[in-house]
């Protein structure tokens, strides 16, 4: 166990954030397995959102992911958000990996592939929810008002 953990293990971390819902994607050199807490994607809960789980491998083909092994760790949010922040760490991780172990140019492509497709792949989306305020059922909205 010990010589295992003396070969440095090609790895990287990288979160993926929507909302509140935080991805932690760990990425290492494997067989293209790609687990979200410990089940394989295509089980990704909600059934209709599991093409935009599917829309890394997509975009890049499975040959990219080939190479690498994905786990990603995910709390907080609702089931949209949380698979967001999924799909969003995931890509980001490939990112990551290629641009420490593989090649600025093949990065760079797929960096390009991503952003194209979809600018939230990479980037967080920084809203989040406004603070309600009294006089009001919301955050903007007030109470009706009535003069007789």
């Amino acid at each position: 166990f010990a010589a295992k953990m003396a070969q440095p293990q090609q790895s990287v971390q990288v979160f993926g954030r929507k909302k509140t819902a935080t991805a932690v994607a760990h990425c290492k050199r494997g067989k293209g397995l790609i687990k979200v807490n410990g089940r394989p994607l295509d089980l990704g809960e909600p059934a209709t959102l599991k093409y935009k789980l599917l829309e890394p491998v997509c975009l890049l083909g499975k040959d990219r992911f080939s190479g690498v092994d994905i786990r990603v760790r995910v709390r907080g949010g609702g089931h949209v958000s949380q698979v967001y922040a999924i799909r969003q760490a995931i890509s980001k991780s490939l990112v990551a990996y290629y641009q420490k172990f593989v090649d600025e140019a093949s990065k760079k492509e797929i960096k390009d592939i991503l952003l194209t497709y979809d600018r939230t792949l990479l980037v967080a989306d920084p809203r989040r929810t406004e603070p309600k305020k009294f006089g009001g059922p919301g955050a903007r909205a007030r109470y009706q008002k009535s003069y007789r």
